[in-house]
């Protein structure tokens, strides 16, 4: 009789451990871990970043049947809070996936701590991404790289028979990329570069390095700023009486520049993603699809229209990390190394997706994974961006 007692205990203990591993594994979820910049110099874009996951996750927030969870830090535009904000969301929250950030420096840093800790990386903002030592990089990069971004607005420049352009920017990595990106390329007969003034973020006038980049004469001047910030050169070279044209990059799509920059900003032409202007794109073009859903989401999520390009970068990030997830869900279950694996290689497996920005194509040799198809050109016309077939 007491052997009987222990079998049928010892078969209802196995039955609940089952039951409980059951419901577990049904009840079990994908953590995303977010990081942008909702305060410090940086927040003028990052709420952009935050608006565009906020559409991102109303768009789908499950995948092969299991919910996500979204946890969101801010990074306060700060490359030490945004080292901490990595580690905690990985050690303490156990993310599966990071997705972040709003400047070069802080997302070069969540890059770090991914590729120590074996966690995915989507990164949002441009950055320089290093060959990996170990041989596997733990992280993609959505936008379009800064030499291509610098590619496509120094060959307009050219078609427009400029010789030569002044250059200012951050002194920081988003500026050392730009500057270097035009400098790559003066050999194939763009324009030469004729001065490197640089500036901080915080900074609140740039009148020293306007003179500077004046007193060299140049024909046009790239602006190698971001956000409200890359209005300052254009404002304090006007007032210095500078005429000539501004170039600039996708980093200045927000309407805080087109504000503060007003009239000094007006003309100036910046290498864009398509999704900035969707609407004034041929009907085949490949963003003119996802790109209209992703903009109705947006003006239903956010109560606006998304005229900048940082949004997307946010919505394309959670487009690579769904395909992905599917795939690896087949492989691992969430919440563990082998899934944290899966999840990686399926990001570089990841071929032809269309997003709002580019057509992505990544691999083992290559965390970029776009082309030229990713950028066209933009004009700010009476406040608005303006296509430039």
């Amino acid at each position: 009789m007491e052997e009987l007692v222990k079998k049928k205990l010892a078969f209802t203990l196995t039955l609940l451990a089952g039951l409980s591993a059951t419901a577990m594994a049904a009840n079990a979820e994908i953590r995303v871990g977010f990081v942008t910049s909702l305060s410090g110099p940086g927040a003028s874009i990052g709420t952009l970043y935050d608006k565009g996951m906020k559409a991102a996750y109303a768009y789908q927030d499950e995948v092969g049947g299991e919910k996500i969870k979204l946890i969101k830090l801010d990074d306060g535009s700060d490359p030490a809070a945004a080292t901490q904000d990595a580690r905690k969301l990985i050690q303490q929250e156990k993310v599966d996936v990071l997705i972040g950030t709003a400047t070069a420096p802080s997302t070069t840093a969540m890059m770090s701590v991914a590729d120590e800790l074996h966690v995915p990386f989507i990164a949002v903002s441009p950055v320089k991404i290093k060959p990996p030592k170990n041989g596997h990089l733990w992280g993609v990069a959505v936008p379009q790289t800064p030499a291509l971004m610098v590619k496509v607005i120094v060959d307009r420049m050219a078609r427009e028979g400029i010789k030569n352009t002044g250059y200012i920017g951050f002194s920081d990595s988003w500026g050392d990329l730009v500057y270097e990106g035009a400098k790559a390329q003066e050999d194939n007969g763009d324009p030469k570069v004729t001065s490197n003034e640089r500036f901080a973020r915080t900074d609140t006038t740039v009148t020293a390095q306007a003179l500077k980049v004046m007193a060299t004469n140049p024909q046009a001047v790239l602006d190698g700023a971001s956000a409200t910030q890359a209005a300052l050169p254009l404002l304090e070279l006007r007032k210095r009486g500078y005429q000539g044209p501004f170039f600039g990059t996708p980093a200045m799509l927000n309407d805080d520049f087109i504000r503060v920059g007003g009239d000094a900003a007006e003309g100036v032409q910046v290498s864009a993603g398509p999704v900035v202007v969707t609407e004034q794109l041929p009907d085949d073009h490949f963003s003119k699809k996802i790109g209209t859903k992703f903009h109705e989401i947006y003006h239903k999520v956010n109560g606006g229209d998304a005229k900048d390009g940082f949004s997307g970068y946010s919505f394309d990030g959670w487009l690579i990390f769904l395909a992905a997830a599917e795939k690896a869900l087949d492989k691992a279950k969430p919440g563990t190394p082998e899934f944290h694996q899966a999840l990686m290689d399926a990001i570089y497996d990841i071929k032809d997706l269309k997003g709002v920005h580019a057509i992505y194509n990544f691999s083992q040799d290559s965390a970029y994974g776009v082309d030229e198809r990713s950028l066209v050109v933009v004009k700010l016309v009476d406040g608005k961006w303006v296509y430039q077939p």
